[in-house]
């Protein structure tokens, strides 16, 4: 038995089929479809607004007078009808006139009218008109009768695209933003500068026919559209190699909770048997979610109605037969890539010859993609608000990494001083590449070590691309994070020994498993599944890997066996106790053993290191010096402990600045605790790689730096500029007095001397 709300719907849409299907010119459709609605509603007014020339124009009407068609025209945001269009967002109202965006147009003879109700007519996302009722009484219309009006909206949408009443170029005046050239602020995920075109991670599907010709074909398409999407749901949860508990069941069991839901299912198929088809009634259904998530104030619901929202998108590309993401059609050009967010597998798909830049409506500077995107080359803008409501597919791009922004639709002016712009970056790049052979040197004769950081086998290259002199951390976890399952041992032993062989006797220093914080694996979680309030001082690192220990055998077995009758160098991240270093180092001594009891050959050294980001090892130092060959500071994670300030915080990201006093006496009070010792000590981590950062570090006494492989040529150009004596000095005599701005002072100083600061 059919609802109110269907019998409405299918009653209209009936009458209206006959009325898309005649051979009049839009407008007496148009002028049908207000009649049509009027009558079935037993509405007095019914009204259609158009998007036209950047204001919504009045375009046919039932019960207004018919001198202000064509003539009434509203500005979006402008009256109820412009604020329907503005926020995509229905209203109905008892009395219009009480609703603080009411504006009274006189020549449309709407005085008499009190009770009001609007729906967007919405096209490719953007609202490209309004469809309205009126009567004289003051009452709220009905929920079937509101039902019955967005389905028809739905309708008008393809009317009004076929007839060319509207064109992508006046949907995209709905918001200036959405025309013309606009910039776009967010946060620097990873710097550099790239232009392309605009493309969707997830490309929009476009519903090219709204109204069904056969209910029972579309009824059977939805159904086998739900059969497969919840084969899909099932199967992921039941992957063995998930493990049992965790966060990640909690989400799947959400999804297979919506993805059986009756009532969401129900929804789509009466949309279906009141005449839509089945991409139709999905998106229908999926706007009315929308509408509803805007409503909520409840975080935790809201969440929720995500994940109905990307099961709807699901369902849609399954019935839709559109499953690929841009990865999977391949790029055609010069592309910037825009995804609300991405993992570290959905990036690696890409081509790099073509992908030359992210930008992300989420993100944040601690998430393991943008660690791969920085590895890759590729800069990455986040945070970026309701970006794919503000660009088009295809759109040109001007990613500017440095300053935070980026340019849509640049005008020619813009995109030549951008391209100049490039062209010096370029010019600069090719004079560090020019140093490659060149031992970085300081003025008065010290060799200054300067390696590059790494996380996969394709960074490997830029060892002799660079003239690095090494690996100084090689970041295990990526090859874990890339993984639907966890890493068999053969694959690990077999990626380890292929980056040894690329380094080409260089060191390198591997360090051990860094998971858990940010950097999630969805086949490891906690056993008691909670989930964590301080995820980047929680269950993470080696705290993970002393706990499973088994995960902490299989690598160290893997690294011995890679770098047979080689050197190897591992190193053990978040290390807070010397007792944490003692127990790693005893499984990595216990494989060792066992290796060699099966007449294995082995490394020939074994290095053991630590990676010093908990500020508490600073204080043991000393009890732990004598076991290290090598201690590595992780500047990233020591900065955040050390102002107890989570470096993902927008608010906190730029807060608390490196060349602060607080940091650099840390730092130089660790160097000298271990310089006594046989140890080297090596700062890892952005800090080392910015030119002003760096040459700070110099003059509180560190010689090496591990960086990203783009700025190894211009730290080897500061080294040679740099006078160590000099810098000592006036670093020992700010520190002792610190003047109110470290970094200024510093920048001032490097300028007299011409030593370029950034």
């Amino acid at each position: 038995m059919p609802t109110p709300a269907v019998s409405a719907a299918r009653t209209i849409l009936t009458r209206l089929h006959d009325v898309m299907a005649s051979r009049n010119h839009a407008q007496a459709k148009l002028n049908t479809v207000v009649e049509v609605i009027g009558e079935s509603l037993n509405s007095e007014v019914c009204s259609i607004y158009l998007l036209r020339e950047g204001m919504l124009e009045l375009f046919a009407t039932r019960g207004l007078a018919q001198e202000a068609v064509h003539f009434t025209r509203m500005a979006i945001g402008e009256g109820l009808v412009g604020t329907i269009a503005q926020d995509s967002e229905m209203l109905n109202l008892a009395e219009a006139t009480a609703h603080p965006d009411f504006s009274y147009r006189p020549e449309t003879g709407e005085d008499k009218f009190h009770s009001f109700a609007g729906v967007p007519i919405v096209r490719r996302e953007r609202a490209v008109g309004v469809l309205c009722v009126q009567h004289a009484d003051p009452r709220r219309y009905e929920e079937v009768e509101i039902e019955a009006l967005q389905t028809v909206a739905m309708v008008l949408s393809e009317l009004i695209a076929n007839a060319e009443l509207v064109d992508d170029e006046e949907v995209a005046s709905l918001s200036p933003q959405l025309t013309g050239p606009h910039r776009l602020q967010g946060l620097v995920l990873v710097k550099g500068l790239a232009a392309g075109a605009a493309v969707f991670h997830q490309p929009r599907i476009t519903i090219e026919h709204v109204m069904a010709e056969d209910r029972d074909a579309e009824l059977q398409r939805v159904y086998l559209a739900f059969d497969k999407m919840r084969e899909q749901i099932d199967r992921m949860a039941s992957q063995a190699e998930f493990g049992v508990g965790g966060e990640h069941e909690e989400v799947l069991e959400t999804y297979k909770m919506f993805a059986y839901d009756e009532g969401w299912s129900r929804r789509i198929i009466e949309a279906i048997d009141s005449g839509l088809t089945a991409e139709a009634a999905i998106e229908r259904v999926q706007q009315r979610t929308r509408m509803r998530m805007r409503q909520i104030d409840d975080p935790l619901l809201a969440d929720r109605m995500h994940d109905l929202e990307d099961l709807s998108n699901r369902l849609l590309r399954i019935v839709s037969g559109q499953m690929g993401t841009a990865a999977s059609m391949g790029l055609r050009g010069d592309s910037i890539l825009i995804a609300r967010n991405l993992g570290p597998a959905e990036l690696l798909e890409y081509d790099k010859r073509r992908l030359k830049g992210v930008i992300l409506e989420e993100g944040s500077l601690t998430a393991h993609v943008v660690i791969v995107a920085r590895a890759m080359g590729i800069p990455v803008l986040g945070r970026v608000r309701s970006l794919r409501g503000m660009v088009r597919e295809g759109d040109q791009l001007l990613l500017d990494g440095d300053q935070g922004s980026a340019t849509i639709r640049p005008l020619p002016a813009m995109a030549e001083a951008f391209e100049a712009r490039f062209a010096k970056t370029k010019e600069r790049q090719a004079a560090y590449a020019a140093l490659r052979d060149v031992e970085p040197f300081t003025r008065d004769g010290t060799r200054i070590t300067v390696m590059m950081n790494a996380g996969l086998r394709d960074d490997m290259p830029n060892l002799a691309l660079t003239g690095a002199d090494g690996v100084g951390l090689f970041r295990t976890e990526f090859q874990f994070l890339v993984s639907a399952t966890l890493p068999a041992r053969e694959r690990q032993t077999r990626l380890y020994r292929d980056v040894l062989d690329s380094a080409g006797g260089k060191p390198v220093v591997f360090r051990t498993i860094d998971i858990g914080g940010d950097k999630v694996l969805p086949y490891l979680r906690h056993n008691d599944g909670e989930q964590e309030e301080n995820p980047a001082m929680g269950w993470r690192a080696l705290r993970v890997a002393l706990e499973r220990e088994g995960l902490l055998k299989v690598q160290a077995r893997a690294m011995l066996e890679a770098a047979a009758g080689r050197t190897l160098n591992v190193m053990f991240p978040m290390v807070a106790e010397p007792w944490e270093f003692e127990a790693a180092r005893a499984v990595f001594e216990g494989q060792r053993l066992f290796l060699k009891g099966q007449k294995k050959q082995l490394p020939e050294v074994i290095r053991y290191g630590a990676m010093l980001e908990v500020p508490a090892l600073a204080e043991q130092l000393d009890v732990l010096a004598p076991d290290l060959s090598f201690l590595s500071i992780g500047t990233n994670d020591l900065t955040q402990f050390l102002f107890a300030a989570d470096r993902s915080h927008p608010k906190l990201a730029e807060r608390y600045d490196w060349l602060s006093p607080a940091i650099l006496r840390f730092l130089r009070r660790v160097q000298l605790t271990v310089a006594g010792y046989d140890i080297d000590v090596t700062v890892c981590g952005e800090m080392g790689g910015r030119r002003l950062e760096a040459l700070a570090l110099l003059g509180i006494g560190l010689r090496r730096l591990s960086i990203t492989p783009a700025a190894v040529g211009p730290i080897k150009e500061l080294v040679r500029k740099v006078d160590l004596a000099e810098i000592t000095e006036v670093m020992n005599r700010w520190l002792s007095a610190p003047p109110p701005n470290l970094r200024a002072a510093l920048t001032e100083w490097a300028q007299e001397r011409g030593i370029d600061a950034d």
